[in-house]
């Protein structure tokens, strides 16, 4: 019985990355379904493979885990898909020049690992979600060139690691932070966005006065 027993457990350690490796393959195909692809890059995306780290476009480390989705300019159009929240180890989530288009997904929120967030040159709308704050390894946030609106979340403040900011180029209204990792950006990050007017000046103007009716 001991050796059923010790066999038994390694069956199950052996089966646990390949749960969760399905389950990331499943966040992913959920994307594949949701896009329109006309020049076919998500072809390899084969569901019925044991994980995704064979797949075009993405990478895996060493444990199978998905930590790379490089998909810039593919022409892609559809809209995000909150699945892709499910992708804790995904480092790099680089889906800027496309056509993709509807709301970010609070889900991304999700995404612990994160370091570079880049959806920039795109069509996407609604707000900033303020869920984007939990993402405390987040180093480069681009969402330049798309449509979003609303008042940029004050929680984004407290990204320690965020080096580099760009919101400019949409349609963001109120006035932007100026304290916590903000402090160390200027107005180049919010230029061109139409209803936004100015800094936050701390003790004088509340940010949510102003330009978001």
């Amino acid at each position: 019985m001991a050796i059923f027993t010790i066999l038994f457990h390694l069956l199950l350690l052996i089966s646990l990355p390949l749960a969760d490796a399905n389950s990331e393959g499943d966040a992913l195909y959920a994307l594949r379904r949701a896009v329109r692809d006309p020049n076919n890059v998500l072809q390899s995306w084969d569901p019925t493979l044991v994980d995704p780290c064979t797949w075009f476009h993405v990478t895996c480390n060493s444990d199978n885990r998905v930590t790379r989705l490089d998909l810039g300019n593919a022409k892609l159009s559809g809209n995000l898909v909150p699945e892709l929240g499910k992708l804790e180890h995904l480092q790099y989530l680089e889906l800027y020049m496309n056509n993709l288009e509807g709301p970010i997904p609070e889900e991304f929120g999700g995404l612990k690992s994160l370091v570079s967030l880049d959806l920039y040159h795109n069509n996407l709308t609604g707000t900033i979600p303020p869920s984007l704050s939990k993402l405390s390894n987040l180093r480069f946030m681009r969402l330049n060139g798309n449509t979003l609106t609303g008042r940029i979340p004050r929680q984004l403040t407290k990204l320690a690691n965020l080096k580099i900011l760009d919101l400019s180029s949409n349609d963001l209204c109120g006035t932007f932070p100026t304290t916590g990792s903000f402090s160390k950006f200027n107005s180049e990050s919010f230029l061109n966005n139409p209803r936004l007017e100015g800094p936050e000046l701390v003790g004088f103007v509340r940010y949510d006065v102003g330009g978001c009716n």
